[in-house]
């Protein structure tokens, strides 16, 4: 094995067409400030007389360099466009590391591969692509572009580079460290691509809703007494839509609301559904609204250097040196029989596409596994960060990369896709180990986590449905008024969660069951009834750390009551203080 890995290693160092000590570096080699520029490259590493293409990057070399950061966010798309967000995210540490970035084959400036009018969403276009690609198209792929990728730091004269990689990114990471395991000396992995026993990348994850549903309400006391389980309860839901069709909710858009690490979805999936099944629609319908009736058209246009790592590279319930007939019929007798999607059918999903996998009608006649399962990877340091709400578990993260003997995995609490890029208090907090990584070369874990809501059990309708706060000084009465004026308040601001992506883009939206809440500078409510015998309006201020204030106008039963709430808006265990009429509370 040991003789098989150096063998490979040095094979890969004299591949032909690679620069040599002799060969003169690139202009960007003595750039003091960003250089954009290409190298020409074969199309086939192994073969030195196939056609050559242009490899685009960008140096960005550091004043008091001490070594250098190659980045890739994923995709795969075109990178060097990602420059900005890569400087957002690493920041200080490109004080006095170069940074390097390089445009994959097939896209963006690197010789893209184009299809006109070719669509993922247009099975019927990928063929006609594929065909018009050619051969050359088995080439862009993930064990191509290692190669591409360390051309381009032999012609800077580089010596080794850490990697960071999230996404896609972390399956470009692994194929460079399985060819080229001595020119790294560190490697971060955010959100990391799971390779098979085969070498090749699993784009199996279908079943990840379900573990993520349970796993969320597991979490909460109120939703995990609920009977049965979470992912149970949205499963009944699917089959009453399928049975019962509502022209306010599809069994497309809940395909969409299953998506727990969007933080309000989180929190109120599971009781929407347990309200819509005991009749009462609102919750569902509110959250349905968000989501579009119909996927959007895919109008990337390097479509074909898309299909060309993603099938090249990955892994599939169909034959690879099969036919697009015998791959259709090979995926149907799978998606038959294992049912991956249940309760969805791939139709509820796609729409008009009729298949899950647009790869059955892409060629991938090469032997090409981005990690070949015999290659051993560098003994370096290697971190990797791992979101609960990833579609990859921890667990299964952290089998696929025991293969790296010095692999540090850690998981994220309630953590997301891409733990590194949102602009959130949890993305800080990951940037911050990434950062401190790649500097000092050592783990220290901050205990990142976007575990800051608990999911709910269901909706009250009316006041009499909301338990009482055991505030001392108050009737039952006004008890429970006090409690579901803090109800309304908390819907309306986790709506403001610093976690969530859907909810950054809406400025106002209907309250639950009336009146109208708007986002701005304060969360304004307006007659909102978040239950139906009490409207409540006024301003909340809210701070970036949570911390909420409320000066709220409570009606109910013909009376008014002044209300004023201070608590911590993003937490587990919300601590509430204020006064009811004048009465202080705590």
């Amino acid at each position: 094995m040991i003789v098989k890995a150096l063998g490979f290693a040095l094979a890969a160092a004299l591949l032909p067409g690679t620069p040599t000590p002799s060969t003169p570096l690139h202009d960007c080699a003595n750039a003091t400030t960003r250089c954009d520029g290409s190298i020409d490259v074969p199309l086939d590493w192994e073969n030195p007389s196939s056609e050559r293409i242009s490899v685009a990057f960008a140096w960005i070399p550091a004043k008091d360099a001490g070594g250098t950061v190659v980045a890739n966010l994923g995709g795969p798309a075109q990178t060097l466009p990602t420059i900005p967000e890569i400087q957002r995210v690493l920041g200080p540490v490109l004080e006095h590391k170069n940074l390097l970035v390089m445009d994959p084959r097939g896209m963006g400036k690197s010789s893209p591969l184009l299809c006109q009018g070719a669509g993922i969403d247009k099975p019927e276009t990928i063929a006609a692509c594929a065909k018009s690609v050619g051969p050359r198209g088995a080439y862009f792929t993930a064990d191509q572009a290692s190669h591409d990728l360390d051309a381009i730091r032999r012609a800077l004269g580089v010596g080794k580079v850490s990697y960071y990689g999230n996404s896609y990114g972390t399956l470009y990471a692994q194929a460079y460290a399985a060819r080229y395991p001595g020119r790294l000396d560190a490697i971060f992995l955010d959100s990391s691509v799971i390779v098979d026993r085969d070498g090749y990348a699993s784009w199996e994850n279908y079943w990840s809703w379900r573990r993520q549903f349970d796993l969320v309400c597991e979490r909460s006391a109120a939703c995990d007494a609920l009977p049965g389980s979470a992912s149970g309860t949205w499963t009944r839901l699917v089959d009453r839509l399928r049975e019962q069709p509502d022209s306010e909710v599809s069994v497309f858009q809940t395909s969409a609301l299953k998506r727990m690490s969007e933080p309000v979805f989180g929190r109120e999936a599971t009781a929407a559904a347990n309200a819509y099944l005991r009749g009462d629609p609102a919750p569902l319908h509110r959250l349905a609204r968000l989501i579009p009736p119909t996927l959007p058209p895919a109008n990337d246009p390097y479509v074909a250097g898309y299909l060309g790592f993603r099938c090249g590279d990955g892994t599939f319930p169909f034959d690879r040196l099969a036919s697009a007939t015998e791959r259709q019929a090979q995926a149907k007798r799978y998606y038959e029989r294992v049912r991956p999607l249940a309760p969805y059918q791939i139709s509820d999903i796609f729409p008009g596409i009729g298949t899950v996998e647009p790869c059955i009608n892409w060629p991938t006649p090469r032997h090409s596994p981005p990690r070949p399962p015999e290659q051993a990877l560098p003994a370096v340091p290697v971190l990797v960060m791992a979101g609960e709400l990833d579609m990859n578990s921890p667990a299964e993260v952290a089998r696929s990369l025991r293969a790296f003997p010095n692999a540090t995995v850690v998981r994220v609490p309630f953590g997301p896709h891409a733990l590194t890029s949102p602009a959130s208090l949890m993305g800080d907090c990951v940037r911050g180990m990434l950062r401190t990584f790649l500097t000092t070369r050592q783990v220290t874990d901050q205990k990142c986590t976007g575990e800051n809501y608990r999911a709910l059990d269901t909706f009250p309708q009316d006041v009499g449905d909301v338990p009482p706060h055991p505030a001392r000084k108050l009737s039952t009465a006004q008890q429970r008024v006090l409690a579901a004026t803090f109800a309304t308040a908390s819907d309306a601001t986790a709506r403001r969660n610093p976690n969530s992506t859907v909810y950054t883009r809406v400025q106002n939206e209907p309250g639950l069951r009336g009146g109208q809440v708007t986002f701005g500078q304060d969360v304004t409510l307006d007659e909102v009834r978040f239950v139906r015998d009490l409207r409540v309006s006024g301003p909340i201020k809210l701070t970036l750390d949570g911390h909420a204030t409320a000066t709220l106008r409570a009606e109910t039963g013909g009376r008014t009551h002044e209300v004023t709430l201070t608590w911590k808006a993003f937490s587990t265990r919300p601590s509430l203080s204020g006064t009811f009429d004048g009465i202080p509370f705590d």
